[in-house]
Parts: structure tokens; C-alpha cells; sequence
């Protein structure tokens, strides 16, 4: 297997040797953690990313659009983020992690209070293998050396965190993915008619109707969303009302109040439907940290 270049934070965990099972001893006092204020995090065109760090971002704490020439992996411990391209938004929940290609011009947005982990990887270096972000489903090995990496209680040597991160690329190789992508549109038909809906999730308009309102056909919209978001227009509201969601469970209303609110007709049709995107149920997505 490849080796890894060493990173630069390291490494609390013999939890994470009993759970991959390569017998580590960690016990190099290094300490690192790469956190910065909201104020040092703004825009620039390019932004050196470290091997690993842990963030803590404040709800609606934005970072500007940039790039890295690494990819990265970002996993939320804790909290909601978004990541936001020219293609469209995907949101992150509690306990999943994104992947972003190397050079993807991207966002991100903290939707709740979000503790932020970050791991990068040479741009040759591509377990994933997406053209655009993926949100992944994180094994307990993987948040395991996910932690471990981005949140270093003590030190290591280089080939004992090459082994964890060698360790990580192999569980990303194998990582499900979650459909939590939204595509944006860039018809201006499409966009008017995501504006009315974005506006209010629960209008619940046939894509007829929504088309008489924008001055389009039905005909014309079903296309145009199969074209631009490789997504029927049913396909594409459900996603919709699912990002919006998870705003409405992030600040404290019920699952019924939700579901109304987001366009379903019964609790139990948003919960089949949240359950379907995210891999759990509503009241347990409420109950994570």
C-alpha cells in the first residue's frame, strides 16, 4: 500500500489501534490543533490546507468560497454543514463527513453549532474517486481515526500516522454514499421556480401550475430538471424539503411541525423520507450532539 505523507496534528488513540488492529503505541507529546478565529478563515483564492485540524464553528458561521490542491475530508462530530459549489449544495449531517475533490471551488456553511474535522490528501491520492462532493456514511473505525488524526492528545511517529492515514483512505474506498446533494439550477425557468419553492417548501403546486407561474411549460421544466440536475422535478422537491428540513429539526421544532412545514401530508411520509436520505429517523437525527 502507498504511504501517506505524515500530518502535522497527532493523535490520541488507543482506541483506534484496538480498533483497526495495528498495535500502535502513542505517546510523542505534540500538540497542534490548526483552530483559528472566524476572522482568519475568510475568502482567499487558494488556501493552504494542513494534513489535519479541528474547528469549532458558531451556527451560521460561514466560510467563503475557496479551493485547496488537496482533497479533504471534513466530519462533523457534532452539527449540521453545508458545502456549497457552483453545482449545487450538499448538507453534511451529524456523524456523516464530506469528501471534496482537490480544486472544487466550495463553501462551506455551519447550519447549527459545528465541531469541525478536517483531514486533506495529496490531490494524486484519491480513494473516493467523485468528480464533485460526497457526503459519506462514517463506520465507527473511520470516526475513530478521523478523531484521532484531527484531535491530538498526544504525538506519534511519521510511520505510525501513516499507518492511521493509510488506515482512513482504506475505509473511504469503501464509505456509502448519501444522496443529499441538491443541484442548482441554472435555467432561468428552473431557477424561478427553486425560488418559489426555497421560498416556501410546502407549496405544493404541480410543476404545471409552477410553470404557468414563471411563463414555462410543463413539458419544458421536466426536461430542463432531468437535463441540468439528472433529477426528476419530484426527485428534486423531495431533496429540497429534506435541506430544509434539517434547519426546521436544528432549531428545536418537533418532527410534526417539520414535516408540515416542509410540505408532507403525514408525519410517518417524512420520516420514510428522511430516513431514506440520511439513514436515520428525524427524533434520533434531533437527538445527536
Amino acid at each position: 500500500m502507498a504511504g501517506f505523507p505524515g500530518a502535522t496534528v497527532v493523535v490520541m488513540a488507543t482506541s483506534v489501534a484496538a480498533a483497526c488492529g495495528c498495535g500502535l503505541s502513542i505517546n510523542c507529546p505534540v500538540v497542534s490543533s490548526n483552530r483559528q478565529s472566524p476572522a482568519s478563515r475568510r475568502s482567499t483564492p487558494r488556501r493552504e490546507l494542513p494534513d489535519a485540524t479541528l474547528d469549532e464553528l458558531a451556527q451560521h458561521e460561514r466560510i467563503e468560497r475557496h479551493h485547496h490542491d488537496r482533497h479533504q475530508l471534513i466530519h462533523p462530530g457534532s452539527g449540521i454543514l453545508q458545502v456549497e459549489t457552483a453545482a449545487g449544495s450538499w448538507v453534511v449531517p451529524p456523524q456523516r463527513a464530506v469528501w471534496i475533490p482537490a480544486f472544487t471551488d466550495h463553501a462551506h456553511v455551519a447550519r447549527t453549532p459545528t465541531r469541525m474535522r478536517s483531514l486533506s490528501f495529496p490531490a494524486e491520492i484519491d480513494p473516493v474517486g467523485a468528480a464533485q462532493p460526497a457526503v459519506l456514511v462514517v463506520t465507527p473505525l473511520l470516526h475513530e481515526l478521523v478523531a484521532a488524526l484531527a484531535e491530538p492528545d498526544l504525538g506519534s511517529t511519521e510511520a505510525q500516522l501513516a499507518t492511521l492515514r493509510q488506515a482512513a483512505a482504506d475505509q473511504l474506498g469503501h464509505a456509502e454514499r448519501l444522496s443529499t446533494h441538491l443541484p442548482a439550477p441554472v435555467d432561468d425557468r428552473l431557477r424561478a421556480v427553486a425560488a418559489l419553492l426555497h421560498r416556501d417548501p410546502a407549496d405544493a403546486r404541480s410543476l404545471g401550475e409552477l410553470g404557468a407561474a414563471v411563463g414555462a411549460s410543463e413539458r419544458t421544466l421536466s426536461r430542463l430538471f432531468r437535463a441540468e440536475t439528472g433529477l426528476t422535478f419530484p426527485q428534486w422537491r423531495t431533496r429540497l424539503r429534506l435541506h430544509h428540513a434539517l434547519d426546521q429539526l436544528a432549531s428545536g421544532r418537533s418532527v410534526t411541525a417539520t414535516a408540515t412545514a416542509c410540505g408532507y401530508a403525514t408525519p410517518s411520509a417524512f420520516i420514510e423520507a428522511f430516513r431514506a436520505a440520511f439513514g436515520t429517523t428525524p427524533s434520533r437525527h434531533r437527538a445527536l450532539p
